[in-house]
């Protein structure tokens, strides 16, 4: 694969991105510090980004050049999660909160799961988050765990659906796990909305509750990973 090919394909999956609502103009010129018009022109083929501008665009999307290999042999890589529902990637946390296809090189290990585990979940997600592939796993930390005690245990593995990132039990009378993006991290705990706040609450109540401030342009759900549908305790 050429220059060339490379700002192709990433051009493309950039187009992709904001096609599908997960990513925008504004935020990649914040993410990357180049103007809209650069972008614009990158965007619409006009011109081509430097060496470095280039690696810069791959960090902030959590891309590697390998990736772009990838987008080559794959057109749709969001199907090949919905073909498999059964082998879930464990990934870190910041690949679970960021990416909406998770990256080959980012892909830690895959959890075998029983035949059909998966298959009978029901979604509910924003527009946005639909798109995404939808089963990570994560590998809970000590940090999450103490907070959610008896419930999490640390180092578990919780399998997180992403299609299911709104307010609402999946079970009656029963709170859902979520795992939410506080400041630049994943938490796992249950969750709130009031007064423009996403209450952020433990099981064990010796932790405190947090509050996250919702601003008046953006939605709880977009600081809601998904839900912890799964946890594995031993392996």
């Amino acid at each position: 694969m050429n220059f060339t090919q490379m700002h192709e394909r990433l051009r493309v999956e950039l187009l992709r991105r904001i096609e599908r609502g997960t990513l925008s103009v504004s935020l990649l010129a914040r993410q990357t510090g180049f103007g809209k018009s650069h972008l614009s022109n990158f965007l619409h083929s006009r011109r081509q980004l430097s060496l470095e501008g280039l690696d810069r665009m791959l960090a902030t999307q959590h891309m590697a050049c390998e990736d772009l290999l990838e987008l080559g042999a794959h057109t749709n890589p969001g199907n090949r999660a919905e073909e498999e529902p059964d082998m879930v990637p464990v990934v870190s946390h910041n690949s679970a909160l960021f990416e909406p296809y998770i990256r080959p090189s980012a892909v830690q290990m895959l959890l075998h799961l029983p035949a059909g585990a998966l298959r009978s979940l029901k979604p509910k997600a924003a527009a946005s988050r639909r798109s995404w592939q939808r089963f990570v796993a994560i590998r809970i930390a000590h940090s999450d765990a103490l907070p959610m005690d008896p419930l999490l245990f640390p180092d578990a593995l919780a399998v997180i659906d992403r299609h299911y990132n709104v307010l609402a039990p999946y079970r009656a009378g029963r709170p859902n796990v979520y795992a939410i993006r506080h400041g630049a991290h994943l938490t796992l705990r249950y969750a709130d909305f009031a007064e423009s706040r996403l209450v952020v609450r433990p099981l064990n109540m010796s932790f405190p509750v947090d509050l996250i401030e919702i601003g008046t342009d953006a939605s709880p759900n977009e600081y809601i990973a998904g839900r912890v549908c799964l946890t594995i305790n031993q392996l």
